[in-house]
């Protein structure tokens, strides 16, 4: 089994080759898909008139900050536009897909975060009311493995449910890292827009765990939570995660076979 992340602009950045990659996969083994689309839920709430927010953690990590109305747009934007155009690019090509959130049949719970410690304008740590973000607690792994025996492929959009029945938005790449680890998939793979991790603008091959978690406060925003979330998975018992680029021929199939890209083991 193997629990794929993609990007939300999926349909613009990955390589054509990449459904029927997915659909070979499919073929031989369970597939989940976690997406994003943190792009398309800027654009259109700037469409909207809200202008979006980003905090960062003092650990540097970075975060779109989210009130009751992003919330609202968040889950519109992932579970509606994003989720069911990539369901239909798969059922298109052959792939039973089944579109879901977070929300539905509880596939992620997660608390809301009471309060977020950022770093401010002037560098100094405060604390600010948690909005509608949300540590992941749970995932039903119980009903994604009925419907992987079911031979359907899961399309899950990372909006989970509050234990007060909010919409609380959870960041894709962990959210990934967590189905992962509760269905324990053999492997984790987050598919970006660069062959992996970069360091010194060389490729980092592989990483122990231990290593992977030492090097998170050296890098950049967008592959700091890559790495952080393949941390989480391995700590869940998955086996592998790979970070590998969406713009690759047969992205998946190479990744798999350790192929230009960035290998996280125990």
């Amino acid at each position: 089994m193997i629990t794929i992340k993609i990007g939300g602009s999926v349909v613009d950045n990955l390589h054509p080759t990449t459904i029927s990659d997915i659909k070979k996969i499919v073929e031989q083994e369970g597939v989940v898909l976690v997406h994003g689309g943190g792009k398309e839920v800027t654009k259109v709430s700037k469409e909207l008139g809200k202008e979006p927010k980003f905090v960062v953690s003092p650990g540097g990590i970075k975060s779109r900050y989210t009130d009751k109305e992003t919330a609202e747009i968040f889950t519109m934007v992932m579970s509606g536009k994003i989720n069911k155009t990539i369901v239909c690019m798969l059922q298109k090509n052959g792939i039973n897909a089944i579109g879901l959130s977070g929300i539905d049949g509880k596939i992620i719970q997660a608390e809301r975060k009471k309060k977020l410690l950022i770093i401010n304008e002037k560098g100094r740590k405060q604390a600010i009311d948690g909005g509608y973000t949300g540590k992941i607690t749970n995932v039903n792994a119980s009903l994604l493995k009925l419907l992987l025996e079911q031979g359907y492929t899961p399309v899950i959009s990372p909006i989970a449910i509050s234990e007060e029945f909010d919409f609380l938005n959870v960041d894709g790449d962990r959210a990934a890292a967590y189905v992962a680890g509760k269905i324990q998939s053999d492997k984790v793979l987050f598919l970006t827009n660069v062959d992996g991790l970069l360091m010194d603008e060389k490729l980092v091959n592989s990483l122990t765990l231990d290593e992977a978690k030492a090097i998170i406060p050296k890098i950049g925003f967008g592959m700091e939570k890559k790495i952080l979330a393949a941390t989480e998975a391995l700590d869940m018992g998955v086996k592998e995660a790979l970070i590998a680029n969406g713009q690759r021929e047969n992205p998946i199939s190479a990744a798999i076979a350790h192929d230009k890209c960035t290998v996280i083991q125990k």
